[in-house]
C-alpha cells in the first residue's frame, strides 16, 4: 500500500469496520426494506446503497487527485477541514442521545416496491445525502500522503475496500435484520456504546491529522 501513497491502510480498515457497526440513516433504510419485504429487498438496498457509494469513491478520487495535482496547499486545507470534521462527527456521536430502535422504527415500514426500485431507491438516497459527501471527501484524505505517487489509484483502491467491507456488513445485516431491529429495541445500550466507540475513533482520527506533517 506504501507504493501507491496509502497511510495507516489498518487504521483504515479499523475505522470503516468501526462505521459500519454503527446505525445511520442507510442501516435504518436496509433494515425497514429486510423487516417490510424479506431477505431479498434488504439484500438489495445494501447493494443499492454501495453503488451510491462507487459514485462517491470516484467522485472523491478524481476530484481529490485533480485538487492535489493543481496545489497542495489547497489539498492540506481540505485535509485539515476534514479532519476537524471528523472531530466533529466524533463529539456529535459521544454526546448523542440515545434513540434505540427510532432509526428503525422510522423506517421499519416503508411502503413495498419492486426489487429494481428498491435498488434505485436506495442508492439515490446515498447519493444525495450531503452528509456522505461530506464524510468521503473528509475520510479519504487522512490516509493518502500529500506526496503520494499515484493519488487517484490510491483513492480508488481505499473507496473498492470501503465499498467491499460496507457491502459484506450490509448484507448480513439484511439478512439477520428481524433479530437485530428486535435486539436493538430491547437493548439500546448497545447502540449507545457503539455511537461512543466510533465517536472516539473519529476524534482520534481528527486529532491525528492535526499533528500529522503529510
Amino acid at each position: 500500500m506504501h507504493v501507491l501513497g496509502i497511510t495507516d491502510f489498518g487504521l483504515f480498515c479499523l475505522a470503516v469496520f468501526l462505521l459500519n457497526l454503527t446505525p445511520g440513516p442507510d442501516t435504518a433504510y436496509i433494515i425497514g426494506r429486510s423487516v417490510a419485504q424479506g431477505r431479498a429487498a434488504g439484500v438489495v438496498s445494501a447493494l443499492g446503497i454501495s453503488f451510491g457509494c462507487v459514485f462517491h469513491t470516484l467522485a472523491s478520487a478524481f476530484g481529490l487527485s485533480a485538487l492535489l495535482a493543481a496545489s497542495v496547499t489547497a489539498f492540506m486545507a481540505i485535509k485539515l477541514a476534514g479532519g476537524v470534521y471528523l472531530i466533529y462527527l466524533g463529539v456529535k456521536l459521544i454526546r448523542q442521545k440515545s434513540r434505540a430502535g427510532a432509526d428503525v422504527a422510522d423506517a421499519g415500514r416503508p411502503p413495498p416496491l419492486s426489487l429494481p426500485a428498491i435498488f434505485w431507491q436506495a442508492a439515490l438516497t446515498n447519493v444525495m445525502n450531503p452528509k456522505v459527501i461530506l464524510f468521503f471527501l473528509s475520510f479519504f484524505p487522512q490516509f493518502v500522503a500529500h506526496d503520494a505517487p499515484r493519488q487517484t489509484l490510491a483513492f480508488l483502491v481505499l473507496g473498492v475496500v470501503f465499498i467491499a467491507m460496507s457491502t459484506l456488513w450490509n448484507s448480513f445485516t439484511a439478512l439477520a435484520a428481524g433479530t437485530l431491529a428486535a435486539r436493538a429495541g430491547r437493548k439500546p445500550q448497545l447502540k449507545r456504546w457503539a455511537e461512543r466507540i466510533v465517536g472516539g475513533a473519529f476524534v482520534a482520527l481528527g486529532l491525528r491529522l492535526a499533528l500529522s506533517k503529510n
